[in-house]
């Protein structure tokens, strides 16, 4: 991409990994740099082929499929890199990346890559139509979804000031563009926009229906009012996000699982169409998966790596009868005659249909609508804590007002754990990160104005926009 990383010649590739196939005459009359995702989409069937095409992107290494959640527990305080590793994510664990990180590069790439994809097929010319609704709603929900994580790693948080530096926004197809840097504020405006005109055309699921759900790794109208709960918890907007999460609570028809779910939820490797926990998860079947790269891989100490294995001091916080310790078997790492420390399984599937990359929870609507209900009415608070608490064989929280709050995070921490969130709840809330023995001396206390907190924008990326240059984020030049 020698003019711009984020625009120039993705149109083919999403064309090429999108359509699975189109007419000779087409192939042969519009070079396929040149072709308009209007005329390239010419019917319902190639706007659901480019939705797979945007789906798939989202499965990439430093994206979904395994990046952004290492990224983390790892920068958090729940994993550590153990001693004996395959170096992968090194940097990230001694805190020492560079503008020239690939990683961070990966992940910039990935995510604008799905955005261009998204953004094919919100505008393209097909009319308004109940297949092309749910389609459409989709594409907005992924393009939300992928600018959402964008901002969060490069930008600070909303909380801190909404008109700090965001991220390019973009959302219509332009090869010879070099956008500098919108307001954060102007980013969650888009995401927001985005999420509740993606919840009014979607129809599915129908509730009364059951059997009418689209997949788990599809998304849904209440998948995109799931995430729209989490991006106003972000934003500090609490109000809203108890709003948006009771009504994924109340009305969605989704169910959560209880303490003997737990191990076999997490050893399911398919999507799942019952409305069980999963609003949305990144699939990775039996074909199109990340093989040796994926997220599975790096935690399963079946596998080649299981580089990443539970902090001690997080692991200890854990009660004896807690079904979530299931999760975290305490084995010899490297095996047979190593140390034991307590490892991750929640991702074990690592031939075949792979584990998936559960995104959004119901389990996590309950927590973010206790989190909003604290110091507005503490009873409902736990009320929805209470109800994930008695589902896990944890102890129940009886506490009010700031003890509330922080055993309201505790619970979210443990609930989550190794799903991406732990760093991104620091952040929102701008603490500081103790992250303990387990890491070098140099990088177990990371107070909140680190600027590593923050990735730079990947150098190639500054090369190759001269508008994007001068915006680098602090202390990165």
């Amino acid at each position: 991409m020698k003019r711009h990383r984020i625009y120039k010649g993705l149109l083919a590739l999403t064309i090429a990994a999108s359509l699975t196939s189109c007419k000779k005459d087409f192939i042969e009359l519009n070079p396929p740099t040149s072709v308009d995702p209007a005329v390239a989409l010419r019917s319902e069937a190639d706007a659901r082929n480019a939705m797979s095409g945007a789906y798939a992107g989202l499965r990439g290494v430093g994206f979904y499929g395994r990046a952004l959640m290492i990224y983390g527990d790892l920068l958090g305080d729940n994993i550590y890199q153990h001693v004996n590793n395959s170096n992968r994510y090194t940097a990230f664990n001694n805190l020492n990346y560079t503008v020239a990180n690939a990683d961070i590069l990966s992940t910039w790439t990935q995510g604008y890559n799905v955005i261009l994809r998204a953004n094919n097929i919100i505008n393209c010319a097909l009319p308004s139509s109940p297949t092309m609704d749910q389609i459409r709603g989709e594409a907005l929900a992924v393009r939300a979804l992928s600018y959402f994580s964008l901002v969060r790693y490069y930008a600070r948080p909303y909380t801190d000031n909404p008109a700090n530096p965001g991220v390019p926004l973009v959302v219509k197809y332009d090869a010879f563009a070099k956008p500098g840097r919108a307001t954060v504020e102007e980013v969650y405006t888009q995401i927001v926009t985005d999420l509740n005109t993606a919840f009014t055309l979607m129809t599915a699921p129908n509730t009364n229906s059951p059997a009418s759900a689209k997949n788990s790794s599809q998304f849904t109208k209440y998948g995109a009012k799931a995430l729209l709960a989490k991006v106003y918890l972000t934003m500090g907007k609490m109000p809203e996000a108890l709003v948006a999460a009771k009504d994924v609570i109340d009305n969605s028809g989704y169910k959560t699982l209880s303490a003997s779910d737990i191990v076999g939820y997490w050893s399911n490797s398919s999507f799942r169409t019952d409305l069980t926990e999963t609003l949305f998860e990144v699939s990775a079947d039996a074909v199109s998966n990340n093989s040796f790269d994926g997220l599975s891989y790096i935690y399963s100490q079946n596998g080649n790596y299981g580089d990443f294995v539970v902090n001690d001091a997080f692991y200890a916080i854990f009660s004896a009868n807690d079904a979530r310790r299931q999760l975290m078997p305490v084995v010899a790492r490297p095996k047979p005659n190593g140390v034991a420390v307590p490892t991750v399984d929640k991702f074990p599937v690592i031939q075949g249909d792979v584990s998936d990359t559960k995104v959004l929870r119901m389990s996590e609507m309950y927590l973010i609508a206790a989190e909003a209900s604290v110091g507005v009415d503490d009873i409902q608070a736990q009320t929805y804590v209470n109800y994930i608490t008695s589902r896990r064989n944890a102890d129940p929280i009886l506490s009010t007002g700031a003890a509330l709050l922080e055993d309201i995070l505790t619970e979210r921490r443990k609930e989550l754990a190794f799903e991406g969130d732990r760093f991104m709840d620091l952040q929102r809330l701008k603490r500081n990160i103790d992250r303990g023995a387990n890491f070098p001396t140099s990088v177990r206390n990371i107070p909140y104005s680190n600027f590593r907190r923050l990735f730079p924008i990947p150098q190639t990326e500054l090369d190759a926009n001269p508008t994007l240059r001068p915006q680098q984020n602090p202390d990165w030049n």
